[in-house]
Formats: C-alpha cells, structure tokens, sequence
C-alpha cells in the first residue's frame, strides 16, 4: 500500500495528491478492506462479556484507514473523473456494499450491541446517543432477520451499489459529451462575460469559437440571455435529456431501467424489514418522522407558490407575444423573458453586478460572516491538491487549529456537476483527537485568463455561502466520536446550517463590505445593491414549482408500492399537482442524482424544504436582537446545534437553540410568497 493513503504527511495531515496515482487505489483498498474485516471480525469474536469499550467504541475506530483510503478516492472520482477512477468506482461498489452487509448483519454483533444497549444507562449522554444509533442501524440493516432474510439483504444492498454507481456514471457521460458550438451571429443578447466564458469552455476542450456545455453555470445564464429560439430549445433538451437515453451518450446511457429496478429493491428491502414501504422505512429515523407530515409541509407552500408562478406566465407569455412568437410560452422560453422581465421590473441588470460578485470578493465575504459569528480566522496554506486551482485555507480560533478547509471552484470537464461539502476527515476526540479537513467543490465558469477575476452569478454567490455553511458544521463539531461528527444528522435536519448561512449573504452590511469592483474597487452600490435583491425574489414561484415538483415526485416513488413505469407515475404526480408546463421538475427523473446516485436523499429531497422552515426561522432569532451578528445568539448556535453534530435527536437539538417548533410563515415572507 502506498503509506500517502491512510498516514497523509501533507501539511496540517492534508494527503499528498501529489504521491498519489490510480494504481495505488485498488491494492490499498484490497489491504485497508481486510484490515477492517479483521477489526470487526476481533470485535464480534471476543470471548469477553460486551461492554462500551470492546463494543461500541471498539466499532467507532474498526475502520479508520478504509474510510481514509475512499475519503481520498471518492473525492478524486467527484472533482477529476477518467475512466480508471470508473472502473474502480464500479469494483468498489459491490464490495463495499458486501462488506456492509457483512457487518452490519453480523447476529454476533447484534448480539454485543444489545447487551450494551440494554445496560446502556450507566453511560455518558454521548455514549449512550451512539449506542442506541448503532443497534438502531444494524436493527435497520436487518441484522435481526433470519438467515435468509439477511441473505437477501445482503444481495439488495449489492445490487444496489452497482446501480447507484451506473446511474451516477451515465449522467457524467451525457453532461461531459454534450457540446453546442455557438456561432458568432447567434451571439446576440449575450453579456460579455458569458461570452467570455463560453469562449473558455470552448479552449478547455480545444475547440475555437464558443460552446455551451451542461456546466450549471453556463447553460442557466445562456438560457437567460439567448435571443436565438432554437439555440435555447437544443440547449434545453440537452440538458433535460441526461441520464434518458437520448441525451449525447445515447442509450448506453439510458437510467430509466435503472430507476426502476432501484425503485423494486427499495421496496423489497423496507419490506423485509417490516415497514409497508421505503418512504415509511426512511422516514422513522428523520425529524418529519411520516410522509404525511412531509405532503402537509409541502402542500402548504404548493399552493401559494404554483398561485404566483401561474401569474408570472400570464406576463411571460405576452412579452413572448410582443416578440412575435404566437405559440405557447414553453420551457426554454422562461427564463429567458423571466430575466427580461425582471430586468423591466426591477430596473436591473446582471451585467452592472458581475464585476463587484468576484469569486476573492465572495470569499471575504464568507470567511467574514464566519469571524463576525464564531471567531473563525483564515490563513492561506500551501499544500499539494488535485488540481492547480484548488486552493485551502488553515482555520483556527484563539491560535487554537479549527480545521482544514478546501475550496475547489471551477468546473472541469471530469468534474461532477453540481455543487457539495465532504469532509476527507472527521473531527473526533479519540486518542489525541483530530480536526477536521473539509472540501467545498462548486461548478463556476473559470475567470477567461489565468490569474483573473472570476465572477459569479447572485446564485453562485449564495451556492458558495451554502456549501460553507455545511462547512460550519464540521468545522465548530466538537464530540468524542466520529460517527456523530460534524454532518452526521438527520437527513432533513443537515441543510439547516447550510440554508442559515445564505442569510447573510443578503444583507447590505456583508454586501456592503466585500461587493466591491474589480478594477475599481468601488462599493456595490446602494441602489444597485437594493435593486439586485429585489430582483432575486422575483422569481420565487418558478423556483419554488420546480423544486415541489422534485420533492413530491421523489415521496411518490417511494410511497407505496414500486410503479412499473416511473416515467408514467412522474407525470401522474405533476397532473395531479396542476403543473404548469413550462416549470419542469428542476431534476426530472433519469438524471435526479439525489434520489438515485445513493440513498441519502431517497424520499428525502423533501428535507431542502423542511430545513428551510427552520433556517428563516433561526435567523429570525439573531433579527430579533437588532443585529445579525448578536454574538449571544451565534454562541447558542453553536453550542447547541453546529457542535453537537447527531449526539442528540434533531428536533431536541432545535428546541435547545430556538425554545419551540417553527412554522410556515417565515419561509413565505422569506420566498416573497406570503
């Protein structure tokens, strides 16, 4: 094994990408695999009676140097895919999942973790909160099935790997083999930078002119701005046709026979268990705890939000109109006169914003808000990383190490699209402890020149305050063990902080201090400040649609018994729903990687939504002081909710900080809905 994947000498315990190769992953896997096979096979072999020590805390550490090794590879495979990194990623998958299923249906362990369970009382909080986690998980894994039941199992979660790695891989393929040259006359409507930046993405592949790629940050402003019809619709299709068959991979990359047999052992696998279905399986452990406390939660903001987005078209498609085009307003038509008209409305343009929205400006931004609140402080730190634009940044607080912290921002052809926080490690206090090293990897279209400004769209902005916010999260964890660090929440509790954080970014004092030009280095100002934020709002029916779309379309698929056809039953949903048509689901089903490149947020992506209630609400909390950055109120944040990670119920960690339960009306007035 090379020694670079479980003991990182990098600086400050970074890993040395740069001694790192593809051909030191599999045989590094292969010993790190059996070392914790023979660390848990030590644990459920001991002759001696089970207690905490040789149960529970022996289990935190079993393995430690496997997840070390694929902390480093899965974070090479997210940012820098080739086809090496692939085929280890579907040689990992089944193996992982059968090495789970080994574990966590072993009926020694099971045995071990209920004895210590039930003698449970004599432990700390913390150590209590982690023992009833894990014979909750293996409970969940079905460890107490009978020996078929737990063959069967075993076979699910295999199955499961491999689909979920395909999925993930076929929308790759299409999202890095679609290109659409742009011809120099078809450039009108266009803002420079886009230009320039399209200009980028065409050099990066070695091409000349201009491209459109399926780069979030490149395709949503061309849709914006293009006046060319036809331009717009093949772009659209495109990016709505990954992962279906018919985007630029072609049927080697259709998901659909995927879905449907992740879907069938979703099912199977709750089933087995005892639950009626996988949305009920999933949703016990959660703070909505049952799907009808997530459809109420859901259809209570449906209504007012698909109210404002049906008025918002009546005005779209007579500007459409005006323009001559007779037909319906459709789906690649809507941003576009959406941005012309908020534009109109709001006396704004995003061209005037782009030069104060730099990347180094957002940055100070948030390292900023995160000084005002906790008292974080960053310092540069030279290290070997992945790419040469990577950069990571030293955090401490009063001269004391916080974390490692790791930005990765533009987008690269190998890169998974999207935008995520991963920690390559967990902060713990085992033995001597560690911090913990965070990553934020984002998709912003590269500055044209090296070395020169990159700007960043409103939504770039608030993305990057959004992925530091998990940060937080890591980064001011502050328990004994791994398994409850950091992130290691509930599913609809984990987007609290990171939605929290967005507040800030709003607010004229943050913007006053960083929005800043440049070349000038002139303020962002006022007028323009106040115009930008309105118009940010202005399109809160279409975003919220098109996510509630998403939301209940993935609770449908779980609810109940498989469909045969989940194409059908998505279109069921949305004629149920009264959809607009031209609002499609903002992540239609063959390329919906949250529901269906893993289990994380399977009858989950609901939980945007739900963490959103509290985070207007939570912010609320530091408005009601009178200042934002009330330092009694962050202490409270802190102490109860982003230093605990899961060492409590979510919903006990929510009452600690906030003294009641939230409602609906915060996040309307915060939407402009109400």
């Amino acid at each position: 094994m090379n020694p670079q994947l479980t003991r990182w000498t990098g600086p400050e315990g970074l890993p040395r990408f740069d001694l790192i190769h593809d051909t030191d992953f599999a045989p590094a896997f292969d010993q790190a695999l059996a070392a914790a096979e023979a660390a848990n096979e030590a644990i459920a072999a001991n002759p001696d009676a089970p207690d905490f020590a040789n149960t529970i805390a022996a289990m935190e550490t079993a393995d430690e140097d496997l997840n070390r090794v694929l902390s480093v590879f899965y974070t090479l495979a997210g940012v820098d895919s080739n086809d090496a990194r692939q085929a280890l990623q579907r040689d990992f998958a089944p193996r992982l999942a059968e090495y789970g299923s080994r574990i966590s249906m072993d009926s020694r362990l099971y045995a071990r973790v209920r004895a210590v369970a039930a003698a449970a009382d004599g432990l700390s909080p913390e150590d209590r909160r982690i023992t009833e986690l894990a014979l909750r998980d293996l409970t969940r894994a079905g460890a107490g099935l009978d020996e078929a039941g737990r063959a069967r199992m075993a076979q699910i979660r295999a199955r499961l790997a491999v689909l979920t790695t395909e999925f993930t891989q076929n929308v790759l393929t299409d999202e890095r083999d679609f290109v659409l040259s742009v011809a120099d006359d078809a450039l009108a409507g266009l803002p420079d930078w886009l230009v320039r930046a399209m200009r980028a993405a065409a050099r990066e592949r070695g091409m000349t002119g201009q491209v459109v790629t399926l780069n979030r940050s490149l395709i949503v402003p061309f849709l914006e701005h293009a006046q060319d019809r036809a331009l717009r619709e093949t772009a659209f299709r495109a990016w709505t046709a990954r992962g279906s068959g018919s985007g630029a991979g072609g049927a080697a990359t259709d998901n659909m026979p995927l879905v449907s047999e992740i879907l069938a052992l979703r099912h199977e696998r709750a089933q087995l268990l005892g639950y009626a279905d996988f949305a009920g399986y999933k949703l016990e452990t959660q703070m909505a705890a049952t799907p009808e406390r997530v459809r109420d939660l859901l259809s209570q903001v449906w209504t007012a939000a698909r109210a404002r987005a049906l008025s918002d078209q009546q005005v779209l498609a007579q500007m459409l109109h005006e323009d001559g085009v007779n037909g319906p307003l459709e789906a690649w038509d809507w941003r576009l006169y959406a941005e012309r008209h908020r534009a109109r409305a709001h006396d704004f343009d995003a061209d005037d914003v782009a030069p104060y929205l730099t990347l180094d400006a957002m940055l100070g931004a948030v390292f900023d808000v995160a000084h005002r609140l906790f008292g974080l402080e960053f310092q540069p730190l030279e290290a070997p990383l992945w790419a040469p634009d990577v950069r990571a940044w030293r955090i401490t607080r009063d001269g004391q190490l916080m974390a490692v912290f790791v930005g990765d921002y533009f987008a690269r052809p190998s890169k998974r699209s999207g935008a995520w926080c991963s920690a390559l490690q967990m902060q713990h206090k085992i033995g001597d402890g560690q911090r913990p090293i965070v990553v934020n990897v984002c998709n912003f279209t590269p500055p044209d020149q090296p070395g020169g400004p990159a700007s960043l769209s409103w939504d770039d902005a608030r993305t990057l305050f959004h992925e530091f916010g998990h940060a937080t999260h890591h980064i001011l964890s502050d328990v004994t063990w791994p398994s409850i660090s950091g992130t290691s929440v509930a599913q609809d509790f984990v987007e609290l902080p990171s939605q929290l954080y967005e507040h800030w970014l709003e607010q004229p004092a943050v913007l006053d201090a960083h929005a800043r030009h440049h070349e000038t280095g002139d303020v962002l100002p006022a007028d323009l400040r106040d115009r930008m934020l309105a118009a940010g709002r202005a399109g809160a029916g279409f975003s919220t649609v098109e996510y509630l779309e998403s939301a209940l379309v993935d609770l449908a698929f779980h609810e109940g018994a498989p469909a045969s056809d989940p194409m059908a039953r998505q279109a069921e949903v949305l004629t149920g729903l009264e959809a607009p048509d031209a609002i499609p689901m903002r992540h239609a089903t063959p390329h919906f990687a949250h529901v269906f490149a893993g289990d994380s947020y399977a009858a989950g992506y609901y939980s945007y939504m739900w963490s959103e209630v509290m985070d207007a609400d939570a912010f609320a909390a530091f408005a009601e002081t009178g200042d934002i950055f009330d330092p009694a109120t962050a202490r409270r944040l802190e102490e109860t909710i982003l230093s605990k990670g899961g060492s409590a119920p979510a919903d006990q960690l929510w009452m600690a900080f906030r003294g009641r339960m939230p409602g609906v009306d915060a996040l309307l007035k915060g939407r402009g809905l109400d």
